[in-house]
């Protein structure tokens, strides 16, 4: 979930200023933040420390409360309508925030069908989009199978068997050509594309970000899924911490205490 936070922070920058190349600073002084992003993946984070029942209206909760209580976090209109609302209801969305914010559910995830049907929770409560739900079920599988050392190759052929991307074109391809796209069929393949091709994790967010194109979600899902891959660098970890506030740092950090505590589950493709 760190992962997710630093592609997070790191795009930050870089969202409405792209690079298209990988040579830029990862942190920027007084520049540098978290999005709604990071909110709403702490907020499907909180849903699954608290809700044991794994709740539409748990969740919803636990996203209205963090939402509104960082109203400046950059959501979308319609996200920023639905979090006002005193009953709030699907809209159909397609976009990226479903895949953004799934990433606990690829770490909390006991089984292949655990990521996938939690992910259809997480998405559909706004996203109910099958694009939408299919971009987050996409990140929580990629996390998953990582997780039980799954190699890149074979991630690769379930994403495109499973979910119809097409993950054959190179980043060096993408990224002359790419503008901005919110949608998940627009930004998860890529994001996915930058894990494939990342060597370590800080490689992963540099590629991520280089696409151009809505920079920190891209970033978000790429850094989730490499996050389970790679080791993110303790200095790296260490600057995404500080930009934290002290309430969003602590909320990460007991969920990934709660993960640490749980039973070790059997890995298996079910």
């Amino acid at each position: 979930m760190l992962g997710a936070i630093v592609g997070d922070i790191v795009g930050s920058v870089y969202e409405f200023r792209n690079t298209k190349t990988t040579d830029f600073e990862l942190f920027r002084k007084g520049e540098s933040r978290f999005t709604d992003d990071t909110v709403m993946t702490l907020a499907v984070a909180k849903w699954l420390l608290t809700d044991k029942e794994h709740s539409y209206a748990g969740l919803v909760g636990c996203m209205q409360e963090l939402g509104r209580k960082y109203p400046d976090a950059g959501y979308g209109c319609n996200f920023a309508l639905w979090l006002r609302q005193d009953y709030p209801k699907p809209y159909g969305s397609w976009g990226n925030g479903a895949g953004m914010r799934v990433s606990p559910v690829g770490l909390y995830a006991g089984t292949l069908d655990e990521a996938l049907s939690l992910a259809k929770v997480t998405a559909e409560v706004t996203h109910n989009h099958p694009e939408g739900i299919k971009g987050a079920q996409a990140i929580a599988a990629c996390m998953f199978l990582c997780r039980g050392g799954i190699s890149k190759a074979d991630i690769r052929k379930y994403v495109e068997e499973t979910f119809g991307y097409d993950l054959g074109r190179t980043l060096d391809e993408i990224r002359p050509g790419y503008t901005f796209d919110v949608s998940c069929q627009g930004s998860v393949p890529q994001a996915i594309i930058a894990f494939l091709e990342g060597e370590t994790f800080v490689d992963v967010i540099r590629l991520a970000v280089s696409i151009g194109g809505d920079s920190d979600t891209i970033a978000c899902m790429a850094g989730a899924i490499a996050s389970c891959c790679y080791h993110i660098p303790v200095d790296v970890a260490a600057v995404s911490n500080d930009i934290l506030p002290d309430e969003l740092r602590k909320l990460k950090d007991d969920f990934m205490k709660m993960l640490a505590g749980r039973k070790t589950r059997n890995w298996f493709w079910k």
